[in-house]
């Protein structure tokens, strides 16, 4: 599968910037969520990277008829549900999920949508604090056809001084549709 999605990647013009990861365990940002192609387009960086990385989906995703077709292949590439709109627990839990495992990179879009937000949601801090875990910085540049992994980032704890690391990685990237980006920044009370 690894020879199969570098050699597609170059046929459609794409290349992967890629550094290996710090440790065992991490979340990834994903940066910008623009379009319904950065899905496709990371599947098969995930692949060419040759990481069975996991990523969470909304939960509508895995449920009813949807459920049954995309749902299956979303969970086959390493997706899981998420409630999006309730407080469920999910973070304590992720984090409990990822430090109990041998290996463990979660991927997460925290525009949490393709449409434009005022600010991330802030899932993806939580959890690598609660975990202790580093994040990583990944991006999809259409302007450049490049994604890349290569900033990794062991949190402070302070969200104003985190997301500023965060933004000066990612600031200069152009996704499938600019302006949809959000900016990079937490909602001020999280």
């Amino acid at each position: 599968m690894q020879r199969f999605a570098v050699a597609a990647m170059k046929l459609i013009g794409w290349r992967v910037l890629y550094k290996p990861l710090p440790g065992p365990r991490g979340v990834i940002v994903v940066y910008p969520h623009t379009s319904n192609w950065d899905f496709v387009v990371g599947v098969f960086a995930m692949w060419a990277i040759g990481m069975p990385f996991h990523f969470i989906a909304k939960s509508s995703l895995f449920e009813g008829i949807t459920g049954a077709t995309v749902g299956r292949l979303v969970r086959y590439l390493g997706g899981e549900p998420v409630e999006r709109n309730a407080s469920t627990g999910a973070i304590a839990r992720l984090a409990e999920r990822i430090n109990r495992a041998d290996w463990y990179w979660l991927a997460i879009t925290p525009e949490g949508t393709r449409s434009q937000r005022p600010y991330w949601r802030s899932g993806f801090y939580h959890i690598a604090l609660a975990a202790r875990i580093p994040v990583g910085c990944a991006y999809f540049d259409f302007s450049k056809k490049e994604i890349g992994l290569v900033d990794y980032l062991p949190l402070s704890g302070d969200a104003d001084q985190d997301m500023a690391a965060i933004g000066a990685i990612l600031h200069n990237i152009q996704g499938c549709r600019p302006e949809k980006a959000s900016p990079i920044q937490l909602r001020p009370e999280d």
